[in-house]
C-alpha cells in the first residue's frame, strides 16, 4: 500500500468559506480541530478513508473578499468550483493509478528487499503526465505511474484512450441528430473543455455500425406485410475524390396489423428495374411473404411497376395521383391548368371508382381535341390510379399517393441538411437508419389509414 502521499490544502477558499457557512470575519480556520476535509486532504489508503491535513489554515479574510467579487459577477463562483472539482479529481486519479502500481509491484514505496528478490526485481521509475476527457468534468492532466520495466499498464484508464465512453456515445447522439462533425467540433470546447477533432467524430460514430447494419439487413419473417411504398431520393454523397448525387432506395411496408415499418434503406440506381428487381428479391431472401403483398405503391418510375408485378404477383399497382397529375398538367397551355386541375381532382377525390369514371369519361370528352398530349398522357395512367378504390375507405387518403414516403424523404433531407455532404455509403447508412429507426417508434402511436397522420410534424417538433 502507499505509505507517503503528498499533502496539499485546497486551491479554492471560497470551496473552504462555504464549508464554514462563513462564520468570522478576521479569524482563520483550523481545518483539524473543525474537521473539514478539503477536496485534497491526505488520503490514507490503510484505513480507506480521509485524515484532515496538519496545520493547515485558510484566511476568512480572503476568502470573503473572493466571495464579494463574485457576488459582482456570480458566473465567477461556478468557474471557480469548477477549477477545484477538476484538480481534485486530477489528484484522487493520480493517487488510485498510484496504488495500482503499488499492488501490481507487490510491495511498498521505499520496502526494502532480500538478496535473491532483487536479481528478478523491478523498480518504479516515476510519472509522466497525460490527459482525459472526462464527462461533467472537462479535460484533467494528471499523473501516471511507471515502472523501469514498462510492465504496468494501468487498467483504470486505458493507454490509448483520450476520452470517456460515455462522451463517444453522446457525441454519436449529436452526429444523429443532425448536427455535422464540423460542427460538434466547434462546440466540443465551451461543453467539455476540449476541441473534439472532425475525425474523432467519426471514429466514435463507427462503433454504431454494426447495430445500424444489424437493424437494417433484420429478418422479416414475422412481419405480415399488405402494402408496400417504394421511392428513392438523392443525396450528395463523397465518392472516392468527388462528389455525386447517389441515390437511395426506400421501401416502406405496412403490416396487417396496419403498422409501418422500414423494410429496405439502399443505394441503388432509382430509374434501372434491375436494381428494383434485386431490392425486391432481397427482401424475399429476408423472410417477406411475397404472396401477402396486396399493393404497391409508387410513382410510375421506368420499368419499376412491370418488376414489381413480376416478383409480387398477387399484388396491384397504385400509381401516385400527384404525379400522374403534374404529367398531365404540364402537357397543357398556361391559362387552362388552373381548369385542368380541378377536372383532375374531380376525378381522383370521387366518392367511388364508378363516379370516378364519370368525371374520367367528361374529361376526355371536353379535352381530347383541345389537348390531346394531356388526355394521352392521363388514358395511360388512369386505371393504375384508382385502384386504391379496391381497399378500406378509411385507406384511401393514404394510398392515393406516396405521401407516405415523400414525408420520410423530407425527413431526411432536413435532417442531412446541416452536413451538406455525406462522407460515404456507411455514414448515409448510419444518419438514415437512426431517423428511421427514430420514425418508427413514433408511427407506433398512429395507424396506418387514420385521416389525420400528424406522426411526422410530431416528430420534427420534438426532436
Amino acid at each position: 500500500m502507499v505509505k507517503d502521499s503528498s499533502t496539499t490544502t485546497s486551491r479554492c477558499p471560497l470551496f473552504l468559506f462555504l464549508r464554514e457557512g462563513g462564520k468570522g470575519c478576521d479569524r482563520e480556520v483550523d481545518i483539524k480541530s473543525k474537521g473539514v476535509y478539503p477536496p485534497y486532504s491526505k488520503i490514507n489508503f490503510k484505513t480507506g478513508g480521509q485524515t484532515p491535513v496538519n496545520n493547515s489554515v485558510v484566511s476568512i479574510t480572503n476568502a470573503k473578499s473572493i466571495f464579494k467579487e463574485v457576488m459582482e459577477e456570480p458566473g465567477k463562483m461556478f468557474d471557480l468550483l469548477r477549477v477545484d472539482i477538476r484538480s481534485a479529481c486530477e489528484q484522487a486519479v493520480s493517487e488510485l493509478i498510484k496504488a495500482e502500481l503499488t499492488l501490481f509491484m507487490g510491495r511498498e514505496k521505499y520496502q526494502r528487499l532480500s538478496s535473491g528478490e532483487k536479481e528478478e526485481c523491478n523498480y518504479r521509475n516515476g510519472f509522466y503526465e497525460r490527459t482525459y476527457t472526462a464527462q461533467s468534468i472537462g479535460t484533467l492532466t494528471f499523473k501516471v505511474s511507471r515502472d523501469r520495466l514498462g510492465k504496468f499498464n494501468s487498467q483504470m484508464i486505458s493507454k490509448y484512450d483520450r476520452y470517456e465512453k460515455k462522451l463517444e456515445k453522446d457525441m454519436a447522439l449529436m452526429f444523429l441528430s443532425g448536427l455535422s462533425t464540423r460542427g460538434i467540433s466547434l462546440i466540443s470546447r465551451n461543453l467539455i473543455g476540449r476541441k473534439i477533432s472532425a475525425s474523432e467524430v467519426s471514429n466514435a460514430n463507427k462503433e454504431l455500425c454494426t447495430g445500424i447494419e444489424t437493424w437494417r439487413v433484420r429478418p422479416l419473417h414475422e412481419f405480415k406485410i399488405k402494402y408496400m411504398f417504394v421511392d428513392g431520393v438523392h443525396f450528395d454523397m463523397r465518392v472516392g475524390d468527388s462528389i455525386e448525387k447517389v441515390p437511395m432506395l426506400i421501401v416502406i411496408g405496412v403490416t396487417e396489423s396496419n403498422r409501418r415499418m422500414f423494410l429496405c434503406i439502399q443505394q441503388g440506381d432509382k430509374d434501372s428495374a434491375s436494381t428494383w428487381r434485386e431490392i425486391f428479391k432481397d427482401l424475399k431472401n429476408r423472410g417477406l411473404e411475397y404472396a401477402r403483398v396486396r399493393l404497391g405503391v409508387m410513382d410510375g418510375l421506368p420499368g419499376l411497376e412491370k418488376v414489381f408485378k413480376e416478383e409480387f404477383p398477387n399484388a396491384e399497382i397504385q400509381r401516385c395521383q400527384v404525379h400522374v397529375a403534374r404529367n398531365v398538367i404540364t402537357k397543357v397551355p398556361h391559362k387552362m391548368k388552373m381548369e385542368v386541375a380541378d377536372r383532375l381532382r374531380d376525378i381522383f377525390y370521387a366518392t367511388g371508382k364508378k363516379k370516378a369514371m364519370e368525371h374520367y369519361e367528361r374529361f376526355l370528352q371536353d379535352y381530347e381535341e383541345i389537348i390531346p398530349s394531356a388526355v394521352r398522357s392521363l388514358r395511360n395512367s388512369i386505371a393504375s390510379c384508382l385502384t386504391f378504390y379496391s381497399f378500406p375507405e378509411e385507406e384511401w387518403p393514404s394510398l392515393r399517393t406516396t405521401n407516405a414516403i415523400e414525408r420520410v424523404n423530407k425527413e431526411f433531407k432536413r435532417r442531412t441538411k446541416p452536413m451538406e455532404i455525406l462522407a460515404g455509403e456507411k455514414s448515409a447508412y448510419r444518419l438514415l437508419c437512426f431517423i428511421a429507426l427514430k420514425m418508427e417508434l413514433h408511427w407506433q402511436k398512429s395507424t396506418f389509414g387514420k385521416k389525420k397522420q400528424n406522426v411526422i410534424k410530431e416528430f420534427t417538433q420534438n426532436t
